[in-house]
């Protein structure tokens, strides 16, 4: 029997690479907020969840505008 995603306690982000960035107001580590780092230990395992479900749709939009700049600089 296999544990479900609703009931393993999620892991933190965190890899130690804790620097946040002014312009995006997130850490460029983990790509989480302040409050959601500040947060992490209350939050329960829903609310951890959702938190890595933020830090998906953010790195998939980091990937795409990289990929945009970079076609951007391919055309000029």
């Amino acid at each position: 029997m296999t544990a479900s995603h609703d009931t393993v306690t999620p892991p933190s982000p965190c890899i130690n690479i804790c620097r946040m960035d002014e312009r995006s107001g997130l850490c460029e580590g983990c790509l989480r907020t302040i409050d959601e780092i500040a947060g992490w230990s209350t939050f329960d395992d829903e609310a951890k969840r959702a938190v890595w479900d933020a830090i998906e749709t953010r790195h998939a939009e980091w990937v795409a505008q990289r990929f945009a700049s970079a076609s951007q600089g391919e055309k000029q």
